[in-house]
């Protein structure tokens, strides 16, 4: 019987383990970075403009081998043009690196530094799209993102709504930290993943710019 249960208690603990320590970026899309592209069309201030509201929410799952952390960016501002239900033009959205926050102080600390985002030598990150395209039932979105001094151009499947008093745009998807240059590896008996899931919840309505939907404020 004391044999019974040592080994179920063994067996249950390495379950909660191979549990705990599964990839996150396994379950989403995972980007292919290259070269920044060109805009498949002329930028353009047609249509109607969208402003992106503070009630969004830009957020990233970071994991290593013994678990995983979530966090975002409290501070982001952007616009967006439409026109004929679809969206036009080259949109951009400027994130504030200093505003990132996580689940943990500490690591919110150590992201803010020189082995992760250097928020001190590069504030902002920006996303500039490039191209909508439909496939499989949802818009493929491609843009290039400039982080930690490095601008590569990404794809991701998104959901993209875009109605009369608001566009909707949301997305996860992985990106590989080491596309960037942000090559921290962790503990040596605690490895940190290359691949980051990001979590787009955008939500962009008519109207003026708010001060907390500006990145100084």
């Amino acid at each position: 019987m004391k044999q019974f249960h040592v080994t179920t208690l063994t067996a249950s603990a390495a379950v909660l383990l191979f549990v705990g320590c599964s990839d996150p970026a396994d379950k989403v899309h995972k980007t292919a970075a290259s070269e920044p592209q060109k805009a498949s069309s002329a930028p353009s201030q047609s249509g109607k403009e969208y402003v992106v509201r503070a009630e969004s929410t830009i957020g990233f799952v970071g994991s290593k081998v013994t678990g995983n952390h979530n966090g975002g960016f409290k501070k982001f501002a952007g616009k967006i043009n439409a026109a004929d239900g679809k969206i036009v033009g080259t949109p951009e959205i400027k994130i504030s690196m200093p505003s990132v926050w996580t689940d943990n102080d500490r690591v919110t600390g150590h992201l803010q530094g020189p082995d992760f985002f250097d928020v001190k030598q590069f504030p902002v990150s920006t996303f500039t799209i490039t191209s909508i395209e439909s496939s499989a039932g949802q818009q493929k979105v491609t843009g290039n993102l400039s982080l930690h001094g490095v601008t590569k151009s990404v794809s991701f499947p998104a959901n993209i709504q875009v109605a009369e008093n608001e566009v909707a745009v949301k997305a996860d998807f992985a990106i590989n930290r080491k596309d960037f240059n942000i090559n921290y590896p962790g503990k040596p008996n605690d490895l940190i993943r290359d691949n980051v899931v990001i979590k787009l919840d955008i939500k962009a309505t008519p109207g003026a710019s708010r001060p907390q939907d500006q990145l100084a404020n």
